[in-house]
């Protein structure tokens, strides 16, 4: 279910040091064909990497290790690695929370507009009043109760 239903974006990106942005990306759909058979990933995979990394700004990355990334930039790689199976749902565990305000403000539009462009359903769980501002539905949580 994970990587076909849910798409998971982390705080903390964690991205594989030794693989570069679009291999990170592509991690996903090794596993949902088993044991890192990379053969079984077919060239689709990989045009939809390459695609989607360069709808973010990230065409000009693609052989960048994390190290060599800015967290912004390592966060949209993040989301764009949930993105990669076509997941129906992307959970989202504070997104911002790790990025400066700039940064920030960037990683919101860029949820908002995949939300709003490829019709993906995003659940945020969230800090950041700004993001939930612009959320289709806001339910608020305060020490494990609905609250409003």
């Amino acid at each position: 279910m994970r990587n076909r239903i849910f798409g998971f974006v982390f705080q903390f990106y964690h991205l594989l040091p030794d693989f570069t942005a679009l291999e990170n990306v592509l991690l996903p759909s090794f596993i949902g064909y088993r044991f890192f058979r990379r053969e079984t990933v077919t060239k689709g995979y990989t045009d939809r990497a390459i695609s989607l990394l360069e709808r973010v700004n990230l065409g000009d990355r693609l052989t960048h290790k994390p190290s060599q990334l800015s967290g912004g930039e390592r966060q949209r790689v993040a989301i764009i690695r949930a993105l990669i199976n076509s997941p129906e749902v992307l959970l989202c565990d504070e997104p911002t929370g790790n990025l400066d305000t700039k940064t920030g403000h960037e990683i919101r539009e860029l949820i908002w507009d995949l939300n709003k462009g490829m019709n993906q359903t995003v659940i945020i769980v969230t800090h950041d009043e700004e993001m939930a501002r612009h959320a289709g539905r806001v339910v608020r949580i305060v020490d494990g109760s609905i609250v409003e």
